[in-house]
């Protein structure tokens, strides 16, 4: 017998490479089902490459998503095709674990956390909605939708050592076509990386689905998102962590 979220979780997949839905066809009354969603949603596209991780203020609520390994790319990738809905930029500074994160049922320390980290790196994400009414969608349901995940382009590893990293230092900049569309200094709003990164660490071990060496953890957008268009040649850079460029293929 097929569970709620094996059935809701199809719906999203469809729709990935098919018509987009209503939201309302993706009950999610809590983040249990959200996550039970993105679980299922998951195991349907392959496996985890890496996670996102964010929250809306210092003192805010963490959420988080595992990100299919298929959308997890190197910096220069051009994506194509009419799925590309929404197009959403935001610019990000990731870690690499260097090792596994196995935390045994507590919170970390900022000084625990930071030697299982092995890089920090330039990321884009791409903000993708498999939903008709995405910008209206109860905020569970984007999050079953893997906290509207497109795909996560990564740059080179950079010189700074993860323990330096602090989101209220980072200066990002975004460009599309070579022409500045935002900038801020310290504008990720969660504020403390170490807070997230012990949430999620727990958060996943409890899941049963740990991190793991190698995947990279990013920790949301350090500017205001922005919107491009098809065809646009995208860079971010994050001033001290490096540059990251991707491009949208023009629809023929």
């Amino acid at each position: 017998m097929t569970s709620p979220s094996t059935a809701q979780s199809a719906r999203l997949v469809g729709a990935r490479t098919g018509a987009q839905i209503p939201s309302s066809s993706v009950q999610a009354p809590d983040a249990a089902t959200a996550y039970a969603i993105q679980d299922a949603t998951l195991a349907a596209l392959g496996p985890i490459a890496g996670w996102k991780v964010g929250a809306p203020g210092p003192q805010g609520t963490i959420s988080c998503a595992p990100l299919p390994a298929s959308g997890v790319l190197a910096s220069g990738a051009v994506l194509s095709g009419p799925f590309w809905r929404w197009r959403g930029m935001e610019v990000e500074a990731a870690l690499r674990l260097g090792q596994d994160l196995l935390p045994q049922g507590r919170l970390l320390t900022r000084e625990e956390l930071a030697p299982t980290f092995d890089a920090v790196l330039p990321a884009l994400e791409v903000i993708e909605s498999r939903y008709t009414d995405f910008t209206s969608a109860d905020p569970m349901a984007n999050l079953a939708d893997l906290g509207c995940h497109g795909a996560l382009i990564v740059g080179a590893p950079m010189d700074m050592a993860p323990a330096a990293l602090d989101l209220l230092q980072i200066d990002a900049a975004l460009h599309f076509d070579g022409q500045p569309a935002t900038q801020a200094l310290g504008g990720n709003a969660a504020q403390d990386v170490w807070r997230m990164l012990a949430w999620l660490a727990l958060h996943c071990e409890q899941r049963g689905i740990p991190l793991r060496k190698g995947q990279i953890v990013t920790t949301g957008s350090c500017i205001t998102p922005q919107r491009a268009e098809m065809g646009t040649l995208v860079r971010g850079t994050v001033n001290g962590v490096g540059v990251v460029e991707m491009q949208f293929a023009a629809l023929p």
